[in-house]
C-alpha cells in the first residue's frame, strides 16, 4: 500500500558534542545543540532524522557524556542515521561501544553498525552513505550507490566544488564535485562539513549543507511527497 502523506526526514551535521569548546559555548553542556536538534525533529514528527558528520568533535570523548548521547537518541526514539565524518571517522578505537551507542536500537551508524545503506521497508527509503574510516583524504561520493527503494536520500561529509581538480596542492580534502552529486542519483542530497546552510550543486539532484545547529539556527526538512515531489527547507530552532 502506498503511504498516503509526506515522509519527513531532518538533516543536520557538525553538532560537535564534547566536553571542552561546545560545552562553553553552551553554560557546560556539550550535548545541547544535539538536545535542541532532536526537540525539532519531534516537533516536526519527523519519520528519520540523519547526522551527517563530525556528530562528535573527536573521539576523545567522556564516555559518560557519550553514554548521555545515547540515552537521548534512545528517548528520542526517532529512526537516526549517523554518517562518521572526519572528526569522528568508524575507527577501530573509537567510542561507540564503550558510550553505549551500538546497543541503541533506533540508531545505525555507517560503517559501525551498519554498512553503507539503511532500508526502511515501511517508508519505502533507502540511506546510503560513505562513512569516513580514517582520518586521510577521501572521496566522500567515488563510489555511487546502488538504490534498492522507492525514495533515495544520499548522505555525504565533504568539501563541495563544482570541478573538484585533486592533482592539485595544497587544496581542500574530501572534495566532492557536480558530476558525483549527479550520479548519485538521488532524490535528496544531505551534505556536512560547512557551519553554514547552503544548497550547492547545478545538476537534477537537490544537494544540501545543513550547516551545524549552532551556527545555522535552523535544520533542513526534507518532505518527501506522494506525488514524487520533494521539499527542502529550513527549520528554526529553539534554543529556549
Amino acid at each position: 500500500m502506498s503511504r498516503l502523506k509526506d515522509i519527513v526526514v531532518v538533516h543536520t551535521s557538525d553538532v560537535h558534542v564534547d566536553h571542552e569548546y561546545s560545552a562553553r559555548q553552551n553554560n557546560g553542556d556539550g550535548a545541547r545543540p544535539l538536545a535542541v536538534v532532536l526537540a525539532a525533529a519531534k516537533e516536526l514528527d519527523a519519520d528519520a532524522l540523519l547526522l551527517c558528520g563530525d556528530t562528535f568533535d573527536c573521539h576523545n570523548i567522556p564516555h559518560d557524556l557519550v553514554r548521555r548521547v545515547a540515552g537521548m537518541l534512545r528517548t528520542a526514539a526517532i529512526p537516526t542515521i549517523l554518517l562518521p565524518g572526519n572528526h569522528d571517522p568508524a575507527i577501530d578505537e573509537a567510542m561507540w561501544d564503550a558510550g553505549g551507542l551500538t546497543a541503541v536500537e533506533n540508531l545505525h551508524i555507517l560503517g559501525v553498525t551498519a554498512g553503507e545503506a539503511v532500508v526502511y521497508e515501511t517508508l519505502g527509503l533507502e540511506v546510503w552513505g560513505r562513512p569516513h574510516r580514517d582520518y586521510g583524504d577521501m572521496n566522500p561520493l567515488e563510489v555511487a550507490p546502488q538504490w534498492r527503494a522507492r525514495w533515495r536520500i544520499a548522505m555525504a561529509h565533504g568539501h563541495y566544488d563544482p570541478v573538484p581538480d585533486r592533482s592539485k596542492r595544497p587544496r581542500a580534502s574530501w572534495l566532492l564535485g557536480d558530476d558525483e552529486i549527479a550520479a548519485t542519483g538521488a532524490h535528496y542530497l544531505a551534505l556536512g562539513h560547512w557551519n553554514r546552510a547552503i544548497g550547492v550543486g547545478k545538476g537534477p539532484v537537490p544537494a544540501y549543507y545543513s550547516g551545524s545547529p549552532d551556527y545555522a539556527q535552523t535544520v533542513n526538512v526534507i518532505r518527501l511527497r506522494p506525488g514524487g515531489d520533494v521539499h527542502v527547507e529550513r527549520y528554526p530552532l529553539d534554543w529556549n
